[in-house]
């Protein structure tokens, strides 16, 4: 246990955007409750904070990730928190996955102006976004669109539509409900024809390997606060990324859902442009809704999807084999 648990005082790093510290805040009263510790935040600055540099040329959004676990293997802080979107699949030395608690809205929402839906935004309109899927998405519906880059908060990326730079942007439904700016949404799109980004609308807990066993109060609380079924579907998301070698920032969308005693898990490589894609859905029936059978479950079911894709030529329509 580190010196700060012993204290009584559970450290939970996180980035300093409003978002990130939002969605930090509930997690960290969640611990707090969970663990009868008291809790504070650490702000870590992470180069994708700093730099204006594009996500997809900064090696894609595991950029946001590596500042807080450096910050949490230094014994800075105890726990971090992480929009799990933004987490790279590939598991870190010394580092594991200790909770994800109930996710949120999965689904991509847009931001227009004057309330145009992404049917009635005029000819030629100005949409910005920072992710390829979402650019070709876009494409494959509205070719016609022009595409701007976006980076900056939520605040920065709304004020480009409210001040006429850009006419709709797309985020994340998930960020804007957090901040209490669902007002600004004219459109939602529905994950079956916009599947979006392994994990998004889902947080993940990350700590020192070890921490998570045993009976000490912050194991105890990451057991408390973890939500079984969203852990499995999200483990599914992310083993097509893994399995596909594609990095966090690659043109690909994941949904996974387990209902009815069925765990189902579509998936959709997009050619870049928008002008081309592949699915493939897959079904598991797991033997029980226990955290280690649904693992089972979700492993199985996205080794068949990304079997499918590849044998469909997944590779030959996205750059595949990237930075995870």
């Amino acid at each position: 246990m580190s010196a700060a648990s012993a204290s009584g005082i559970l450290r939970v790093g996180t980035r300093g955007s409003a978002l990130a510290v939002a969605q930090t805040t509930v997690v960290a009263n969640a611990i707090a409750k969970a663990s009868g510790k008291d809790v504070e935040l650490v702000t870590i600055t992470t180069q994708g904070d700093t730099s204006r540099e594009s996500l997809a040329s900064l090696g894609g959004t595991g950029v946001f990730a590596s500042a807080l676990r450096d910050a949490l293997l230094a014994s800075e802080c105890d726990l971090i928190v992480h929009s799990l979107k933004d987490l790279p699949t590939g598991a870190h030395p010394g580092l594991v996955i200790g909770a994800v608690p109930r996710r949120a809205d999965a689904r991509d929402a847009l931001c227009a102006a004057e309330g145009m839906t992404l049917d009635t935004l005029p000819e030629g309109a100005r949409v910005g976004t920072g992710s390829p899927r979402r650019v070709a998405q876009l494409l494959s519906r509205r070719p016609d669109l022009q595409i701007a880059d976006l980076r900056g908060n939520v605040d920065t990326r709304l004020g480009r539509v409210t001040g006429g730079d850009l006419d709709a942007v797309v985020l994340a439904a998930a960020g804007l409900e957090r901040l209490g700016r669902a007002d600004a949404i004219t459109e939602y799109f529905s994950l079956s024809d916009a599947p979006t980004a392994p994990g998004q609308g889902a947080l993940a807990i990350e700590v020192r390997a070890g921490d998570e066993r045993g009976q000490g109060a912050l194991a105890k609380a990451l057991a408390s606060v973890d939500h079984v079924t969203t852990h499995a579907a999200v483990t599914a998301e992310r083993d097509v990324l893994a399995g596909l070698e594609a990095g966090c920032a690659a043109p690909i969308g994941a949904h996974a859902q387990i209902d009815d005693g069925l765990f189902f898990l579509t998936a959709t490589v997009y050619r870049p442009d928008g002008t081309d894609h592949l699915t493939s859905s897959h079904a598991a029936t797991p033997d029980g809704m226990n955290a280690r059978d649904l693992a089972v479950a979700a492993h199985d079911v996205a080794q068949r999807v990304v079997a499918e894709l590849l044998a469909l030529g997944a590779a030959d329509l996205a750059p595949l084999g990237g930075i995870r």
